[in-house]
């Protein structure tokens, strides 16, 4: 088994526990929800990443001696709570929205059932791993719609930390992206990996023309060589010179990218080399992507933006507890009463109401109960873990072409980019007051 997950966490997980070990409430059967209340300003939808690195991490969540230890010479928790936890093993269940999956405000994207215990120390690492994943992974869907079908690159592992470079890749190809540079990335997950050429290497030799031949003699004609590093057009025509019609593509990495695009094209063209793609880098965003769509360009290489979710590094997800047992054994809905910090009670099912063409119009959410389908809907809580096993693993592959699939259920002004509401309304059926939707009946 490699390292425990055990101690990415909060402190006051753990003195949480050691009350209510002690009170007698910490083996309460209760069900914990993690949802975004809202979404980052300006997105129409959201997208789950990160559901198996979730499952892994929770594979892994064991106090080991050295976790014991630690807590013993710092004083957290006391010696019957360290006994608890050193035989700690997550039996509950877990359902939630797949990797790929679109979710809107209020979306339960994951449900925990367990004892109040077992699900309450997951809170953090849970929370960690999703609200970075999916930001990346929204992001990476609106580029990769705005792109058009032309393939996006992830190239920002060195704007981030380098264990969050690895997930980043990963989030960004189950949004869309064809492929990465960070080659852990390919190794751990088995997405596609590429790269060629930094100016560097460029820079390295005593002409141009000596750095474009050391590369295709390397790489082959096929290759993507960066024809920024002095003049552009007479970049071009040494590239050509040497490749003839046959290079694989080149690279803009500055300047104004649609004009040069153009320019970039039209000396190809004249040049014989009709089928050489431009492939176009330099700090790209959905924005820059969308302005770029009319562009003769054939690729996209991404980093900064990618890789820090566009401006919104976490998705805002929270976790909290919204069901637990009574003194009767009956599991009753619970929720904070705040205005600004809004929660419904009581345990969720979610669908995806579509219209008989198979567009999304509803995300429908029973409280206490599932709610209906109708016959074109679609059910978004999946078995990810039962009785403690995990059995909810998807690849990356799968996880892909699941989000392509569902983002072309949502209606068409989902791909806007100026501000507006979700593309879908959130609404709820069930156990809760209509007129004060933030409490259940019983507790209104």
């Amino acid at each position: 088994m490699t390292h425990s997950t055990a101690l990415l966490t909060d402190h006051y997980e753990l003195t949480m526990l050691q009350a209510s070990l002690a009170d007698g409430t910490a083996h309460r059967r209760s069900a914990f929800e993690l949802f975004a209340r809202r979404l980052p300003d300006g997105r129409r939808y959201g997208v789950v990443a990160g559901v198996n690195r979730l499952l892994d991490a929770l594979e892994r969540f064991r106090f080991d001696e050295q976790a014991i230890a630690f807590l013993a010479d710092r004083g957290v928790v006391d010696q019957v709570t360290r006994d608890w936890l050193a035989d700690y093993r997550f039996s509950g269940d877990v359902s939630g929205y797949a990797d790929g999956e679109i979710y809107f405000p209020g979306s339960p994207v994951l449900v925990v059932e367990s004892s109040f215990a077992e699900a309450v120390l997951l809170e953090t690492v849970f929370l960690s791993i999703l609200n970075h994943d999916s930001a990346v992974a929204s992001a990476a869907s609106r580029m990769t719609w705005w792109a058009g079908g032309r393939p996006c690159i992830e190239m920002g592992s060195r704007r981030t930390h380098e264990e969050s470079a690895v997930a980043a890749a990963l989030a960004a190809y189950i949004g869309g992206f064809s492929a990465t540079s960070n080659l852990e990335a390919a190794r751990r997950h088995g997405i596609p990996s590429t790269g060629t050429a930094a100016h560097s290497f460029t820079l390295l030799h005593d002409r141009e023309r000596d750095a474009f031949i050391s590369q295709v003699d390397a790489l082959g004609k096929g290759t993507t060589l960066l024809v920024d590093t002095y003049d552009v057009a007479e970049a071009v025509r040494t590239a050509i010179d040497i490749t003839g019609p046959d290079l694989g593509a080149v690279r803009l990495d500055s300047g104004d990218l649609p004009s040069l695009a153009g320019q970039v094209r039209e000396q190809l063209d004249s040049l014989g080399a009709t089928k050489t793609r431009i492939i176009v880098t330099s700090d790209l965003d959905e924005f820059q992507i969308a302005a770029l769509a009319p562009a003769p360009v054939d690729g996209y290489g991404v980093g900064t933006s990618l890789v820090t979710g566009s401006g919104y590094p976490t998705s805002g997800f929270v976790y909290k507890l919204v069901a637990r047992e009574d003194a009767d054994g009956k599991l009753i809905p619970v929720a904070k009463k705040s205005p600004d910090k809004i929660s419904i009670g009581g345990r969720k099912w979610a669908l995806r109401r579509r219209s008989a063409t198979g567009v999304a119009e509803v995300e429908l959410i029973g409280v206490g109960e599932p709610p209906t389908d109708d016959g074109d809907d679609r059910e978004l809580l999946k078995p990810l873990v039962e009785n403690g096993k995990i059995i909810g693993r998807s690849t990356p592959e799968e996880a892909q072409a699941h989000h392509l699939k569902v983002r072309d259920e949502l209606p068409r002004y989902a791909s806007q980019l100026s501000r507006g509401e979700p593309a879908i309304p959130t609404e709820y059926i069930g156990d809760y007051d209509a007129r004060n939707p933030f409490l259940p009946r019983s507790h209104a």
